[in-house]
């Protein structure tokens, strides 16, 4: 996966499902998509941190026993479908494993804050302006 975190392949799953869309009676006959499972939440490969990291980044595809679930059905063949699967398991334990710079809170400068002060004042006397009675004859 990375350099640092390695799964093995006793933790991942893979069910071959018929998949949809185009492709005529091979799609019938033939399994080519691939749903790859992998449970994060009782990984002994993955660092507590990561851990957490991954789950946040998986979104809707982590159930609510932890698996994270990858369906992958792009190609018309199951080696293909199944490498993408895994390419895509491996972008996002990467993506988990960098640690996010934590937010440094600042506050607006005195001269930031009547610089937006007087924008809302020109903005506000040109509606204003738009908005003039109508004469009266």
């Amino acid at each position: 996966m990375t350099s640092t975190i390695d799964i093995p392949e006793s933790e991942l799953s893979e069910e071959f499902i018929c998949a949809a869309g185009p492709g005529g009676q091979n799609v019938n006959k033939v399994s080519t998509a691939v749903e790859l499972r992998f449970d994060v939440a009782r990984s002994p490969s993955l660092p507590a941190a990561v851990r957490a990291r991954l789950m946040r980044l998986a979104g809707r595809r982590l159930t609510k026993d932890g698996a994270l679930v990858i369906r992958a059905e792009r190609f018309r063949r199951q080696m293909q479908n199944r490498e993408g699967a895994r390419d895509r398991l491996a972008e996002l334990v990467r993506r988990a494993t960098f640690v996010p710079r934590p937010r440094i809170a600042t506050r607006p400068t005195r001269a930031s804050k009547e610089r937006r002060i007087e924008a809302k004042v020109r903005r506000s006397t040109i509606k204003r302006r738009r908005r003039a009675k109508p004469e009266l004859e």
